[in-house]
């Protein structure tokens, strides 16, 4: 299998857009993938190299020229946290461009949207199956099946669980789950709330459930909240926007942290330390300390680009046994001179903290850091990521794990691990460029079993154990299991015999008990695990005993992208096949009577083409529009290992995958009217025409050069006409869009006079729909915030614009919309237009000027895809919280049908 399953993104979804991010916050830890398997093939080596060195490279930004891992040198096995980079800037790039969005947009589209009318019908949940990434039908060459990780959902970012069995999970984008059986039979409790974005979940010593929104990582790879909420009785309630703590002070924030100490509680953000009283829920929050309030809103800096990332705060340690103790730690990941530790001095201002023993408190070393007390008070632990080893080390950004014996935050501090002594304990992750800590930045999490308070449970890309302080480590949840002797691509095995693992990329953990018996839970990329807090491991220290919870009743999948075909064996000739791109968890497949979705392809899956006449007939694509095609739905039983003719996946990626001339999400379409004619944008517009029969990248033509420094962002076409929308710069210094037209045979291409003075906006040109009847006629969909919050050159107002001329004029059609990130516009077979946002779908009827929300069920969240199925639905790819599908029957042809039940 290739070395693509590893090399995955962080995106989100609305990313940081209320704060304004910039493409320098994206700045990440490179690496390299590890390549655990010599049978793997090397074309994602190559592909690593180029992107690794287009991270490194940068750009011109608006933000501060933080030193980050992205100056590494590139290796040879691929560049996960390059991805992770370079994807989040790009998703941030998208919805910020081309300035600094202010505070309090996704808000004010929300408050627009509750008043807004609303079609009849419902949506219908797609994916509420257990989707299973080690499914046997599925051991092609590019998936990730075998590997261990079981049922998958999207990225857990919160846990909380107590001594009853009740256990409660936040998706990073899909709302808080509640759990009465100790993990499984799950129910949503957040989706009246505005933002579904999980930073943190806390449950206090009365029992009451803190939900703080905003998910926390300092990546440009989440939704920002509206606050902290809290709800009295979690065992039977749900979150209502009325529970909401204090007043809009957290409003578009991220919550790193939570903490409870002297009847407080204190909240660690993206702008500094706050605190609230945690009886009296009333009143506003006490801003504790900012480091640099000068760039807080309403601050002379405020507007600065530099503004996010100059009073990020991390985490609070509170001493037990004298709260007004505090220690904050504040910094940016990737560096900045604030970084540190501060603590309260005798005249009530905040100071740095100058000496804490082993644990570093110089701004070069003290990055993203969590910290952990044990029950009895008698210890604290903590994990340090440090700028200056992300940007010196390119194996890892950990400074280490240290522990306090004394419990109090203030020290001493002793270490206890670093990336070797993981490495050494069982780690998968041994190659260069790829071990323990290359990603503390962005996985972290540590908790102390409250029996005992030498036995911690730590998180990183792995979930670590010691159980003696840290004097020895084991690695429970291994990486993947990959390269372990135990593991097989045995399809009558799940891995092998290796036990399953966890998924990676770790967030969030509780202990929680449930009839008598105390589990830890784990929160990753991949969903949520337990295991018995004193489980069962092998003599590699590798857990036997670890369970999935993802039983379909959870479902927090972040899709990309939707497709939808007949399925070929179904007899009632009806039924269809369901596939969709995901964030970290390949590429999903739902056939017409599966029970259980399986993943037949790895890593990160972007946009992907499904034939609406044979759903097996698949084309996805991994980042920088490295497509690849199966005919038969990927199914393979790992043949091919030995036997490479076997394989029934094959890589058809245009030229410019191999010059990283593409964005990292870049766009394929097919003709609507002739199924064989794709495609796809990078720097060029690629076109081929034989469908899914196609076998080799050498079988695309260059249609059009958008030009040194363009790549493609949307691209349609009907009839031989194209539509090609661009970016370049795409950044937020110089940001430049464009769109360009012409046939697929190469001739007849221009670009459209697009002014920059905001009567056709200067933002992210998110998708086109194309009148099948009249190729002259297009719907434009544009990213972003208008210029009422945007505080760009020409971002201009209105996000859906109508030519009737081939481009020549446009119209604004955006009528009663909210400003809010459109994302895909779909004409539909009625007559009436859908549109989907980061906020939700909507419509407008034939003949109507206005739009309503469509139908009913759809959670907030952002719709990244719309496609119709030859089923006469549509359906939604959201990011968060799986596909959604919509009987188009139920809005009829006229007018006022769509008001019916």
């Amino acid at each position: 299998m290739p070395t693509r399953q590893r090399r995955r993104l962080l995106l989100p979804a609305v990313t940081l857009t209320a704060l304004g991010l910039t493409t320098t916050q994206a700045l990440a830890a490179p690496s390299a993938t590890p390549d655990p398997r010599p049978h793997q093939a090397q074309h994602q080596t190559e592909v690593g190299k180029k992107h690794a060195k287009k991270v490194r490279g940068g750009g011109a930004t608006a933000g501060p020229a933080f030193t980050a891992k992205a100056d590494a040198p590139g290796e040879d096995e691929g560049d996960e946290a390059e991805n992770s980079a370079e994807g989040t800037a790009q998703y941030t790039e998208a919805r910020t461009a081309p300035g600094v969005v202010a505070p309090g947009a996704y808000g004010a589209a929300w408050a627009q949207l509750q008043s807004m009318p609303r079609t009849g019908g419902n949506w219908d949940h797609v994916t509420d199956k257990p989707y299973d990434s080690d499914d046997p039908r599925y051991r092609d060459v590019n998936s990730n099946s075998s590997g261990g990780s079981g049922y998958v959902t999207g990225r857990i970012t919160g846990i909380a669980a107590d001594d009853d069995g009740y256990v409660y999970a936040g998706g990073a984008n899909g709302g808080v789950f509640r759990s009465r059986t100790g993990g499984g039979q799950w129910q949503s409790i957040s989706d009246k709330l505005p933002s579904l974005s999980t930073g943190t979940l806390d449950l206090d010593g009365s029992g009451r459930l803190w939900y703080a929104t905003g998910e926390s990582n300092t990546g440009a790879t989440s939704y920002v909240g509206t606050g902290v909420y809290v709800l009295p009785d979690p065992k039977h309630g749900e979150f209502q926007p009325g529970m909401r703590v204090g007043g809009a002070e957290l409003e578009s924030t991220i919550v790193h942290a939570l903490r409870f100490g002297g009847g407080k509680v204190w909240a660690a953000t993206s702008r500094g330390v706050w605190s609230h009283s945690a009886t009296t829920l009333s009143g506003p929050w006490t801003l504790e300390f900012a480091p640099n309030p000068e760039y807080l809103p309403g601050g002379s800096k405020a507007g600065d680009p530099a503004a996010p990332y100059k009073n990020i705060a991390n985490d609070i340690a509170i001493d037990p046994k004298d709260p007004g103790k505090v220690v904050l730690a504040v910094g940016w990941r990737g560096g900045d001179t604030y970084n540190g530790f501060y603590g309260k001095a005798a005249d009530g201002t905040w100071q740095r903290v100058g000496s804490l023993g082993d644990l570093p408190t110089d701004a070069a070393n003290v990055g993203n850091v969590t910290f952990a007390a044990s029950a009895d008070g008698s210890r604290y632990y903590a994990i340090d990521q440090s700028p200056a080893v992300m940007a010196s080390d390119p194996d890892t950004g950990l400074k280490g794990i240290y522990v306090s014996t004394s419990g109090s935050p203030f020290g001493p501090w002793t270490q206890i691990a670093d990336k070797d002594k993981l490495k050494n304990s069982g780690s998968a992750l041994q190659d260069e460029g790829y071990q323990p800590g290359i990603q503390a930045w962005y996985n972290q999490f540590l908790r102390v079993d409250p029996a005992d308070p030498d036995h911690v449970y730590a998180g990183l890309e792995e979930v670590l154990e010691t159980k003696n302080g840290g004097t020895t480590w084991t690695v429970p949840g291994p990486y993947w299991n990959f390269g372990f002797p135990c593991w097989s691509i045995d399809p009558a095995k799940q891995t092998g015999d290796c036990s399953q693992t966890t998924h990676s990329d770790q967030h969030a953990v509780a202990f929680g008990r449930y009839k008598g018996k105390t589990s830890v839970y784990v929160g990753n990329d991949g969903g949520i695990y337990s295991r018995p807090v004193n489980g069962a491991a092998d003599a590699s220290g590798h857990a036997t005993d670890w369970k999935s919870l993802g039983d379909g009743t959870i479902d927090t999948l972040q899709y990309y992208s939707v497709g939808v075909g007949k399925d070929p064996a179904d007899r009632s000739g009806k039924g269809v096949i369901v596939s969709g791109g995901l964030q970290d968890n390949g590429q999903s497949i739902l056939r017409a009577h599966d029970k259980v979705m399986g993943s037949n392809f790895g890593g990160d899956g972007a946009d992907t083409l499904v034939d609406p006449a044979n759903g097996c007939n698949i084309a996805e694509e991994y980042v920088y529009l490295d497509m690849w095609v199966t005919q038969n739905c990927a199914v393979n039983n790992g043949g091919w290992k030995t036997d490479p003719t076997k394989a029934t996946s094959y890589e058809v990626a245009p030229p410019d995958k191999d010059t990283s001339a593409a964005r990292f999400i870049a766009p394929i379409t097919a003709d609507p009217k002739d199924g064989n004619t794709w495609i796809a944008g990078g720097r060029h517009v690629w076109v081929q025409h034989k469908g899914y029969a196609i076998r080799s990248g050498s079988e695309w033509t260059s249609a059009y050069d958008l030009g040194a420094g363009h790549v493609a962002t949307a691209v349609a076409t009907v009839d031989g006409t194209v539509y090609a929308g661009w970016c370049g710069p795409c950044n937020n210094v110089g940001f430049s869009r464009g769109i360009a037209v012409g046939k697929t045979d190469g001739t007849g291409w221009h670009q459209l006079d697009l002014p920059v003075d905001g009567t056709l906006p200067n933002r992210y040109i998110s998708s086109f729909a194309v009148d099948e009847k009249d190729a002259r006629h297009v719907l434009v969909a544009f990213n972003g915030f208008s210029r009422t919050w945007t505080e760009g050159p020409g971002a201009g107002v209105g996000h859906l614009f109508e030519t009737h001329d081939g481009g020549a004029t446009w119209t604004d059609v955006s009528a009663n919309l909210p400003d809010v990130p459109a994302t895909s516009v779909k004409l539909l077979p009625n007559g009436g237009l859908a549109l989907g946002s980061d906020l939700a779908a909507f419509y407008r009827a034939p003949g109507e000027t206005d739009f309503r929300v469509l139908g009913r069920n759809l959670p907030t969240t952002a719709v990244q895809q719309l496609k119709t199925g030859p089923d006469g639905r549509l359906y939604a790819a959201t990011f968060g919280r799986g596909i959604w599908s919509f009987d188009l029957r139920r809005l009829g042809r006229g007018r006022y049908d769509e008001q019916a039940d």
